[in-house]
């Protein structure tokens, strides 16, 4: 099924940007650089395949490598894995991962993993690895692959890696794995040898625990061999449609399918650092075609209600496509996958998976994946350590995109989130935003600061620099760093250029520390007005006074260290330092009533202290 939506947006590869992900560039910045050629033939009865790898890897840094890292991803889903160890340590294990043989009031989680059967578990190995031709020492440890070179991979130079590899994919438990909940056959994600990060911090060789991902800027060319019933979702543009059919064929050119088996479905994929499929022999295979934009490809089982829900989802799908590339940056390849596979919501280079939807509608995750294709797959921090950049930042553009689409609102930033940030400090799980995604004490840390907390950086943000600052922030973030690494400091600088304030202590007190904001009004003495700050975390201050007359009056009282104030149209006053722990300032008429933040976009643990009437 093909459909034609008339969503017209600029379409833009963004040449430049790749070619300056490939070299050092003028100012210091450099990353590396991989190209991947596979070629795997998979066996669908045993859930197993075998593959070769050509990898040409280029290193850009100023450093000679003796070693390089590869992980093994599927290695985890082993009894006795650090996985396995960790889901049954963790007090609020993910619920997906484990069975509790206990009650809801006291609940005993066993991990699903350490109850696995050889023929179900999860392996990758490597049958033999050589560096420019010649055979190369390495070892497995874990879900990471270390090697010792023969030579060292001298600064600047570039080397090829040959392997030949085999995989077994393993009950389906977190991400990928065979057979889901959906039905459906192979999610294959995490699934090849892939090369570790190296950047200016070092190697960024993280087991496989729980959560977030790195990768390497690259090309992709890889060739599929499966059971010709089999249709595949997934990264990459098909380089034979007509010899394999499936939805992809162009119908007014002949089919050429071999009379085989198998078929070889060939993909090419530019400038990604992942690669990720997914198979099954009951896909329906939709196309939404969008004007001067990508196309947009569906795979979903052939349920009734699957069939109708997922649907549903196609034209608000094209309508955040547009509304992404408009409000961050133009979308900048060929196609995009929507694929029901794996759990919940995962997302993939020019990919996402999406479990669910027959019983109803997941287009808001759908919406929350395709976001990720901005902050992770174009803009590629590092996950592991800092989750709250791709997690929040791909939340909060989610939910202006939904209020408008969705919900027909303005596509206006919101305190919605707020609730889950709040109950998390007053449990005192909270942990610093800094703390790695493996490393969190609890799950509900992780998410509620990854996701909620990340969000609400740019939420806040709208409050300290103004809406239209942010809006500007968000395009340049993506103009500066696409097909790039950037770093907290980078979203940081991006935002003090737009708006010319000083974001330090912001980043800082919002990221690195536990400081909560609670401002109050103090006292009402006559037409004297003083504020106090209980919180540590200082802030620049909003406040309306409504006078006896029934007049209102907006005041803006910046924040020292800002070293200016946010765009308004409110009366500007005196600074207010971090220092002094209370502020006084007068107005001209009698007072009825003060409120700190009306926006309420400021996230006071306290509100009940921002508002002062006379009685």
């Amino acid at each position: 099924m093909k459909k034609i939506l008339l969503v017209a947006f600029s379409f833009s590869l963004m040449i430049s940007c790749a070619q300056n992900s490939k070299k050092s560039s003028s100012n210091g910045y450099w990353q590396q650089h991989v190209d991947y050629t596979m070629n795997v033939d998979v066996d669908v009865e045993k859930f197993q395949y075998t593959g070769t790898q050509k990898l040409e890897y280029t290193n850009n840094s100023p450093d000679d490598l003796n070693n390089v890292y590869y992980h093994l991803y599927y290695n985890a889903f082993q009894p006795g894995s650090e996985m396995d160890a960790r889901l049954q340590s963790i007090a609020d294990p993910d619920s997906r991962m484990t069975i509790n043989e206990g009650t809801r009031q006291k609940p005993v989680y066993k991990s699903r993993i350490a109850m696995l059967k050889p023929s179900e578990i999860g392996y990758m190995k490597v049958k033999s690895l050589k560096q420019n031709g010649k055979e190369v020492a390495f070892e497995v440890a874990g879900t990471v692959l270390e090697v010792t070179l023969n030579e060292p991979i001298k600064a600047g130079a570039k080397v090829t890696f040959d392997m030949e590899f085999e995989g077994q994919l393993p009950v389906h438990i977190r991400r990928a794995g065979r057979n889901s909940r959906d039905g459906v056959a192979m999610s294959m994600a995490q699934w090849f040898p892939k090369m570790a990060e190296y950047d200016f911090e070092g190697w960024q060789a993280h087991a496989y625990i729980a959560r977030e991902f790195q990768g390497v800027w690259g090309d992709f060319d890889v060739t599929i061999n499966i059971d010709r019933n089999y249709t595949i979702g997934g990264t990459g543009d098909l380089q034979n449609p007509q010899e394999i059919g499936h939805g992809y064929e162009d119908k007014s050119k002949p089919l050429n399918v071999p009379d085989t088996d198998k078929l070889a479905w060939h993909f090419k994929a530019e400038r990604v650092h992942d690669f990720a499929w997914a198979a099954d022999d009951d896909y329906i295979h939709d196309i939404v075609k969008v004007e001067n934009g990508p196309d947009i490809h569906f795979f979903f089982k052939n349920k009734e209600g699957v069939i109708k829900n997922w649907r549903s989802t196609q034209e608000p799908t094209a309508k955040a496509m547009k509304f992404f590339s408009e409000n961050v940056g133009p979308y900048p390849w060929n196609q995009y996958s929507v694929i029901q596979a794996g759990d919940g919501g995962m997302e993939y280079a020019m990919a996402t998976f999406v479990a669910g939807g027959e019983t109803r509608s997941p287009v808001g995750t759908i919406f929350h994946e395709l976001a990720h294709t901005w902050f992770q797959q174009i803009l590629g921090n590092n996950e592991s350590k800092y989750s709250w950049m791709d997690e929040g930042f791909g939340s909060y553009i989610t939910g202006l995109a939904s209020n408008k689409i969705l919900r027909g609102g303005e596509g206006k930033p919101s305190n919605g989130s707020y609730r889950g940030y709040f109950y998390l400090v007053s449990s005192g799980l909270e942990e610093n935003l800094t703390t790695h995604a493996d490393r969190f004490n609890t799950n509900r840390a992780f998410s509620t600061g990854s996701y909620t907390k990340g969000s609400m950086f740019l939420t806040q943000l709208n409050y300290i620099i103004g809406e239209e600052n942010v809006r500007k922030t968000l395009k340049k973030y993506y103009n500066d760093f696409s097909f790039k690494h950037p770093v907290p400091n980078d979203i940081k600088r991006v935002a003090e250029k737009v708006s010319g304030l000083h974001l330090d202590w912001y980043l800082n007190e919002w990221t690195q520390t536990l400081h909560t904001i609670d401002y109050g009004v103090q006292s009402v003495e006559g037409r004297n007005i003083t504020l106090e700050r209980i919180g540590k975390m200082p802030m620049p201050i909003d406040v309306t006074v409504t006078y006896a007359d029934g007049a209102t009056e907006n005041f803006n009282i910046p924040l020292r260290m800002m070293r200016g104030n946010k765009p308004t149209d409110a009366t500007v006053i005196e600074d207010w330092t971090w220092s002094h722990p209370s502020y006084t300032f007068s107005v001209t008429k009698d007072i009825k009533k003060v409120e700190v933040d009306t926006s309420k976009l400021m996230a006071d643990i306290d509100r009940k202290n921002n508002v002062y009437e006379a009685k």
